[in-house]
């Protein structure tokens, strides 16, 4: 192959692709292969560089053809893993990471890519095992400290999978997804609160994304308040996932006439959401493959004016690129009620509710809507709209203690959720109670909500509803029996429990007919869970905390109009949930009206969820426009 030969190309194409320069990569892998057809190097690398970019048929095709040729090729069958797994064949994904470990047993990153695959099967013992073996063969992976420390957190294992994050950060300081999924499972510890959660964040900015401050240049955006604006959404999540049915309706309802969307989609698993979305984005960019730097150029490139986080600090986020800040404007919301603790992301969506006690609900100014010690424009000078106006203060709800760092502006709607059942028509069943005369109460939330505390009050209803039975949503694994056993150390027979695994969505909403009053959680609330919960016409009494997360039930609860379903301590909590249990009628007709309640609701006007966040959008580029230096 003149004027270099294979080994030199090969060199050269290994140079480009470390490098990420995957088309230069790509291009001499092909000619080596032209070369040499039967080059398993070549083809195991191209479908590496296929992977990369989400073409996950193309790489598995070259994948097979590669370990067809050599049987003893372990980097071949660890890839192949990969590619299996992101193309949701978590099975035979499995099965590849096996084989690599029988070809190579020492491989540490098969290991650790194998309890990858067992934690998305629901396999979490499994998963924790391989990991574990991971880090005896290797005890500085520190990405494989990170991910016990998610398996670990799957099972309410909660200061374990903390000291996971800690080691993984402590092994390997500049890794910020370890760092994001320790700020994030504060929110979950009943130990913590906003003063460590809020410290953590600021521990995040510190050691991420003050060192990309470097890297910030001039905006060379037109400073027009009133042009069309581009918004570039930065998500792995639009597909079938909480935040895509959350944007689903925004994206259906925006001003296509004032807003110009762009995505930057990491999404791994495309779906038929994703397909929608992309069909109503002006312009949509995949990231699968770009590294922080390269996205946060593409966004700058593209001229984006407001640019939004709609990840925080959960799985798959791209904090790093808003650190370069590459927009002139950036903004969070979707992920999760609560702040980002960036200093470059100067804004968030939240809700009235979730922020403010009744006294001061509206925000700080009556015009924009956004809350902040300083707005920065006069209400004279300001004409956004209002996001938040109410006409009665309400109940006397609790504060939220949750600290709003001095660089961050709140936007306040009336609800930070939308709902949508995206088609998926359940129809709600009579309450079942009246059936079998025995309460049923249920939590279908994600596992790592329910702690030890969360337990201990949840026995106190069980103990003092007779013959009640409780519901749990939960992955198999040795936690089962540790929540048993917490149980029966309080009264609750193990008969009285019931398990039941993730099942696709239909599956999922059915298991609300059998439930009669649904079981909160704290201190994170049940969010897409209570809504789920709402629509069978199953009611879910909130217990209110300092944090936005929670305040979910409050905030879904006064959207609702049924304030007597808030309670403000645990003693009250079990109170009203006692008093609901034993009133079958009163449960009966909640059961009846809840679904029509949610359809009147602000949680499902979708036109007008989508008027205020452009309020939002329009006030936040206004201010910038009137601050842009000269």
């Amino acid at each position: 192959m003149p004027p270099v030969t294979v080994a030199q190309a090969f060199e050269l194409a290994l140079q480009h692709h470390q490098a990420g320069r995957l088309a230069e990569a790509e291009n001499l892998y092909r000619q080596i292969l032209a070369a040499e057809p039967r080059n398993a190097d070549a083809l195991h690398l191209l479908g590496v560089v296929a992977a990369q970019v989400g073409k996950h048929d193309v790489a598995v095709d070259f994948m097979t053809k590669a370990i067809a040729l050599t049987s003893n090729f372990p980097e071949a069958y660890y890839n192949f893993g990969k590619v299996l797994f992101e193309s949701g064949r978590a099975g035979e994904a499995i099965a590849a990471y096996r084989q690599a470990i029988v070809l190579q047993p020492n491989y540490a990153e098969a290991n650790a890519n194998l309890g990858y695959a067992l934690r998305d099967q629901g396999q979490l013992d499994e998963a924790i095992a391989a990991y574990r073996q991971a880090i005896a063969l290797q005890p500085t992976f520190s990405e494989a400290h990170n991910n016990l420390g998610n398996a670990l957190r799957d099972q309410g294992q909660l200061d374990e999978a903390i000291a996971s994050y800690r080691q993984a950060l402590a092994l390997k300081p500049d890794l910020p997804e370890a760092h994001s999924n320790l700020v994030f499972i504060l929110h979950y510890h009943p130990g913590h609160n906003a003063e460590s959660v809020g410290e953590e964040q600021r521990c995040w900015n510190r050691q991420h994304a003050e060192p990309c401050r470097q890297f910030i240049q001039p905006h060379r955006n037109e400073p027009a308040p009133d042009r069309r604006l581009r918004i570039g959404y930065v998500s792995p999540d639009l597909r079938d996932h909480v935040v895509g049915r959350y944007l689903m309706p925004l994206f259906e309802h925006h001003d296509r006439t004032q807003f110009e969307l762009w995505c930057y989609a990491g999404v791994r698993r495309p779906d038929a959401m994703t397909a929608r979305f992309r069909s109503m984005a002006g312009q949509w960019r995949s990231t699968l493959g770009l590294g922080d730097q390269q996205v946060a150029e593409l966004i700058r490139e593209d001229g984006v004016d407001i640019l939004v986080d709609l990840s925080l600090h959960s799985a798959g986020n791209r904090l790093p690129v808003f650190a370069r800040q590459p927009a002139p404007v950036q903004l969070s919301y979707a992920g999760y009620p609560g702040s980002t603790g960036l200093e470059a992301i100067g804004y968030r969506i939240s809700d009235r509710y979730l922020e403010a006690d009744a006294s001061e609900m509206g925000g700080g100014n009556a015009e924009c809507g956004m809350r902040s010690a300083e707005c920065g424009i006069s209400a004279q000078k300001c004409t956004a709209g209002s996001a938040s106006q109410i006409g009665d203060s309400g109940p006397d709800i609790p504060h939220s203690k949750f600290q709003i760092p001095p660089s961050e502006r709140v936007f306040l709607l009336d609800s930070f959720w939308c709902f949508d059942p995206r088609g998926v028509d359940v129809p709600v069943r009579a309450l079942p109670a009246m059936e079998s005369k025995v309460v049923t109460f249920g939590c279908l939330n994600n596992f790592c909500k329910v702690n030890a505390r969360v337990l201990a009050l949840w026995a106190r209803i069980l103990g003092r509803v007779e013959g009640s039975r409780l519901l749990l949503l939960s992955p198999t694994g040795s936690h089962r029996e540790r929540t048993l056993a917490i149980l029966r150390s309080l009264g609750v027979d193990e008969s009285r429990v019931e398990f039941v695994v993730r099942r696709p969505r239909r599956e999922y909403l059915e298991w609300y007919r059998r439930i009669d009053i649904g079981l909160e959680t704290f201190p994170y609330n049940g969010h897409t869970t209570s809504l789920d919960a709402f629509w069978m016409g199953v009611p879910v009494p909130a217990l209110v905390g300092e944090l936005p997360v929670s305040r979910a039930g409050l905030s879904h609860l006064m959207n609702l109009g049924l304030p007597e379903l808030v309670a403000r301590s645990e003693d009250e909590y079990t109170n009203l949930v006692v008093a609901l249990a034993r009133d079958p009628p009163r449960l009966a007709g909640l059961r009846a009206t809840l679904r029509e309640r949610m359809k009147a609701s602000v949680l499902m006007d979708a036109p007008h969820y989508a008027r205020q966040i452009e309020t939002a959008y329009r006030a936040v580029w206004r201010l910038w426009c009137t601050q842009k230096p000269a």
